[in-house]
């Protein structure tokens, strides 16, 4: 089997609640989504998304997506799609670093690899664990008593896990933190997500002004030094998220006991094939995970159930369905939330397929 086309389009998903905000008064209403077709000569097709939360949250942009896969393109053409490994090198080789340029590629590849095998992804990531697994919610920034309504609305619909949009002013977090878990019940689980937003003194005033709660701390800091800081003077959970973007940070972390929970972000790693990898990684280090990415719609949401759903229960800590918080639906057969869990599909492949009319026309397409 051989690639023999490669298109690329372009998608706007506008949000349910009309914007999303978080730290550094960064926000987002719509977000510019890249699907990935990876045609082949034998008549299949594999499909991608790589979604960046804007410009402003990881090194990763819309289009730079786009623009980095019409460098890549033409090099993959003639090359066997379902040898991942090789084809990563190949990718990583023509390429130096940019990883979530490769990341809809590779999965419209395991997309491929699925259907040529006649199995779901999650099948050959390991297996399923589980009828379903666990997801959170986000929780835009805003006032106080207002993220404690929408988690109260929230977990009526099933949710038991929430993350928190912090990394604000200190004593407006402290106060938006006591309201969120006040509104919870035992078993939730609250997590306080500054995504690099605090200083670590700033941090530090937080977390001792929450320290009588039952919530985690997620990346309070820019750098991993700060955190880690901020990590060694508190007691409560930690997760680490942003600074962890390959399996040398991951190592290292561990080898420093600098978090409790890790978010491995499938495009932030280059694909699933490396987000596994990691993935495997921790599962024998025994680090508890978030399974996820920056952001997307249905293609994303279903490769995020399969690595989901093939991890291990014990060490999934949680997960996500990022086509629940947008209102364009660009795929079918995509798995879909009930009561706060989701499961992976169960038809070949990541077990969706794009809905031509929502893509449009490609941006461009290499042959």
């Amino acid at each position: 089997m051989k690639i023999d086309r490669i298109a690329v389009y372009q998608v706007d998903l506008p949000l349910h609640e009309g914007s999303y905000h978080w730290s550094g008064g960064n926000s987002v209403e719509t977000f510019d989504t890249t699907v990935v077709e990876v045609n082949t000569d034998e008549g299949l097709t594999g499909w991608g998304e790589v979604c960046p939360l804007g410009p402003a949250y990881l090194a990763a942009y819309a289009n730079g997506v786009r623009t980095g896969i019409r460098e890549l393109a033409p090099y993959l053409l003639g090359e066997n799609p379902l040898e991942l490994g090789k084809l990563n090198l190949t990718m990583d080789a023509l390429m130096k670093g940019h990883p979530y340029v490769k990341s809809g590629i590779d999965m419209a590849c395991w997309d491929l690899l699925g259907k040529a095998t006649q199995q779901p992804v999650c099948e050959l990531m390991g297996g399923r664990f589980g009828d379903d697994f666990v997801l959170y919610r986000a929780i835009s920034q805003l006032s106080p008593e207002e993220m404690a309504d929408s988690i109260s609305k929230y977990r009526e619909e099933g949710y038991r896990r929430f993350q928190l949009k912090v990394g604000a002013d200190p004593s407006v977090d402290i106060a938006r933190i006591h309201a969120c878990r006040e509104v919870l019940q035992p078993g939730d689980r609250l997590i306080a997500d500054a995504n690099t937003g605090w200083t670590s003194h700033d941090a530090l005033r937080v977390a001792n002004g929450v320290r009588d709660l039952d919530v985690y701390i997620e990346q309070p800091c820019r750098t991993y030094e700060e955190c880690l800081r901020v990590r060694k003077a508190i007691s409560l959970p930690f997760i680490l998220d942003e600074v962890i973007d390959g399996i040398d940070k991951l190592t290292r972390s561990h080898a420093d006991t600098a978090m409790d929970v890790v978010n491995i972000k499938i495009s932030k790693f280059g694909g699933l094939t490396k987000a596994k990898l990691a993935r495997d990684l921790c599962v024998s280090l025994g680090i508890a995970m978030t399974i996820e990415d920056s952001w997307g719609g249905d293609i994303i949401t279903s490769a995020i159930s399969h690595l989901a759903h093939s991890t291990p229960t014990d060490w999934l800590f949680t997960s996500t369905d990022f086509n629940s918080y947008v209102t364009r639906s660009i795929a079918n057969g995509a798995p879909h939330r009930k009561n706060g869990r989701m499961s992976a599909p169960t038809t070949p492949g990541l077990g969706c397929e794009a809905i031509r009319e929502e893509l449009g026309e490609p941006v461009f397409t290499i042959a």
